[in-house]
């Protein structure tokens, strides 16, 4: 062994977590399950609390979306003051404020105090997601325990989202809609007195004030790409939604010939002259784009094809989760006999393995494709994100982690957004191509019109209608699903094979990072 050997193993070792740092994970764990529960938890409480609160369309829209626009607008800005004032001391006060901000929601008396008290959650979530993952950066110096405990984190993350429809069903069987927030709320205070024990805090020094008018177009930016993109995802491509895409991109313009004349600019462009950071992004981005529609239309296959109830939908999803966590937890396990960039195409084609399995659904509601394709995605994508997030954050300078954060956690936010506007309006127009093949001569007042939007639509309409007719319509409309759910999963699957081979081609040329 050489003398340079001899200094990066002593080096490594003394880098090596110790009990402290994984007591640390563990409480990091609990604001990254909570942000991610609170994504999908209010999905059942809607008919409960439209009930009390008798939101407009509108109101009811922004309740369920504003939660998820103000994170994506607010992460890479917390990110960076994050690096500035310190992580733990922005990851104490963001618990500060989602938990307050829970209260607040679940004593709500009219939707506009909801819609304002989602509004705070997001911005608090913001606070918490990036400080969650650059703390595990400064914790962990190991690179292969680094990658373990990112794992871990990327699972908390994706049990909360699976997990967050179950919680809310249990709590409403016994409790008002508002018991869905208040769980937040003895946690927050579980951070905040363990917190401070095992946590490090970290700033950057000689790191400038967040400039502030970077961090208005930036959110502006983002929130008017977002909006956009989910106007066209749940409605249309219309003049709205044109107008919204060009103001963020004029925002993002804007932005980003700021950051080019500032001496310490809110984001660091030059971070993206790292190829692994990057193809890390970029991969990010693609797998959830690809990702995020099947995965949607597949859990209304549950419960509109299947039949089962959201209770035993949720129920019926643990299985996948739970093989998607295992294959977090083992991918950097991997990462030690092959490159990441192997590890990240073999996932890849383990995910396309699951589309195609998807195609297969039937329209009689057999869950076996569904909750086989289910688990093989759930295991690739899942796994994958485990690997490139710290392909992400390791590729970025210390004094950036937070920036580099929320970056990596922005691009999930927008793959998810874009893909379910793109794959989303794809599967739309088939469904509602194959109803009218199969229903022609219907008219606008016809009550099987409606099935034409969704096959909930279609389940409304056919108890106005005989028995033959409802038959009938209820036939057609799982079939037209069932293609719609087939042509998500085939564009699924031409993109992971594509992701495939980027991996193998470039990301395996890409230099790992060394331990330690």
């Amino acid at each position: 062994m050489t003398a340079a050997t001899q200094r990066a193993s002593a080096s490594t070792t003394a880098a090596r977590a110790t009990l402290r740092e994984w007591l640390g994970l563990a409480t990091l764990a609990l604001p990254t399950f909570l942000v991610a529960i609170d994504m999908t938890v209010l999905h059942l409480a809607v008919p409960h609390l439209t009930a009390a609160l008798r939101p407009s369309s509108a109101q009811l829209l922004w309740i369920i979306d504003i939660y998820g626009f103000m994170i994506a607008g607010c992460l890479v800005v917390m990110g960076t003051l994050g690096d500035r004032i310190g992580r733990r001391r922005l990851l104490l006060a963001g618990a500060v404020f989602f938990g307050a901000a829970s209260a607040f929601a679940a004593f709500a008396n009219s939707a506009a105090m909801l819609v304002a008290a989602r509004a705070f959650l997001g911005i608090s979530a913001a606070a918490l997601m990036p400080s969650t993952l650059a703390l595990l950066t400064d914790m962990f110096r190991d690179n292969r325990q680094r990658g373990i405990a990112i794992a871990v984190w990327s699972c908390m993350f994706m049990a909360g989202t699976t997990i967050g429809p179950i919680i809310g069903g249990a709590l409403l069987e016994y409790f008002w809609w508002g018991s869905v927030f208040l769980l937040n709320v003895p946690l927050m205070l579980v951070l905040l007195a363990v917190g401070p024990l095992v946590l490090p805090e970290s700033a950057r020094t000689g790191g400038g004030r967040l400039d502030l008018a970077s961090a208005a177009l930036f959110l502006s930016a983002v929130l008017t790409a977002v909006y956009g993109i989910k106007h066209i995802a749940s409605e249309t491509l219309d003049l709205k939604a044109l107008l919204a895409l060009c103001a963020g991109l004029g925002f993002g313009i804007l932005f980003l010939r700021r950051q080019t004349r500032l001496a310490d600019p809110m984001l660091d462009l030059s971070l993206f002259r790292n190829t692994r950071f990057t193809a890390g992004l970029a991969t990010q981005f693609l797998t959830i784009f690809a990702v995020a529609t099947p995965y949607f239309l597949s859990t209304q296959y549950l419960q509109l094809v299947a039949g089962l109830s959201p209770l035993e939908a949720g129920l019926a999803m643990l299985p996948p989760m739970l093989a998607g966590i295992a294959g977090a937890l083992l991918a950097p396990v991997a990462t030690r006999i092959l490159h990441p960039g192997s590890v990240t195409g073999l996932l890849m084609l383990v995910a396309a393995a699951g589309f195609a399995l998807l195609t297969l659904a039937p329209a009689e509601g057999t869950l076996r494709a569904v909750l086989g394709g289910l688990a093989l995605i759930t295991i690739g994508s899942s796994a994958t994100m485990a690997l490139i997030v710290n392909i992400i954050v390791s590729a970025a300078p210390e004094e950036r982690a937070g920036e580099a954060s929320g970056l990596s956690e922005m691009s999930g936010e927008f793959g998810m957004a874009l893909g379910l506007a793109v794959i989303g309006s794809l599967a739309s127009a088939t469904y509602r191509n194959s109803v009218a093949a199969a229903l022609p001569g219907t008219n606008d007042l016809d009550p099987a019109t409606g099935a034409m939007e969704s096959l909930g639509n279609a389940v409304t309409a056919a108890e106005q209608l005989d028995a033959t007719a409802a038959n009938a319509l209820i036939t057609a409309s799982r079939e037209a699903f069932v293609t719609s759910l087939s042509l998500s999963a085939i564009v699924g699957l031409a993109l992971v094979l594509g992701l495939a081979v980027l991996a193998f081609r470039v990301l395996r040329r890409v230099p790992q990072q060394d331990d330690g």
